[in-house]
Formats: structure tokens, sequence, C-alpha cells
């Protein structure tokens, strides 16, 4: 028969409390040089490494490679999303529809 646990029922990283989990997660963003931490700062950066993870994927796994509809939505999708974050909504969506 297993041991019975008390308490919320969460274990390890889970049953920190929430500053100590922050204070754990920004140690793996604090391991990485700045220079190398920020893609909206470096454009470059952000494209070879887009570049990378597309040459790691076998081209008849690629989805966007085959519907390039599918990619133009996406890249539609995540600049909404990205500016509407810059305004405050956080939805995605717009307001006045």
């Amino acid at each position: 028969m297993a041991p019975s646990r008390s308490g919320s029922g969460k274990q390890g990283f889970a049953s920190m409390d929430e500053a100590k989990q922050r204070n754990i997660a920004s140690k793996g963003g604090q391991s990485v040089p700045a220079a190398k931490r920020s893609f909206a700062q470096d454009p470059a950066l952000a494209a070879e490494a887009g570049r990378k993870g597309g040459q790691a994927v076998q081209a008849s796994d690629r989805s966007f490679s085959r519907d390039r509809s599918l990619a133009a939505s996406a890249g539609r999708k995540g600049g909404q999303a990205t500016h509407s974050k810059n305004r405050g909504t956080g939805s995605g969506t717009d307001a006045a529809t």
C-alpha cells in the first residue's frame, strides 16, 4: 500500500511558495548572457534560432512548409497577440468586434 500524503497533494517544485518558485525559475534565464536572451532586441538571432529549429524537423513534418496559408495565419495571430499585449488587452482580438 502506498504511503498517504497530507496537505494539498503537491510535491516538489509545486509545493513551494510562489516567491521561491519564481526565484528558482529566474535562475534559468540568468544563466544565458543578456545578448543571447532577447529575440526582441536581436531579430537576426531570432531568425537564426528559427532556422535551427526548422532544420531539426524532417521536411515532411514541417506543416508550414507544406501549407503557406497556415503559416500566414499563425503569423497574423502572433502579431495580433503581441500588439494587443502592448495595448493592455491581452486577448489577441479586436475589442471593437
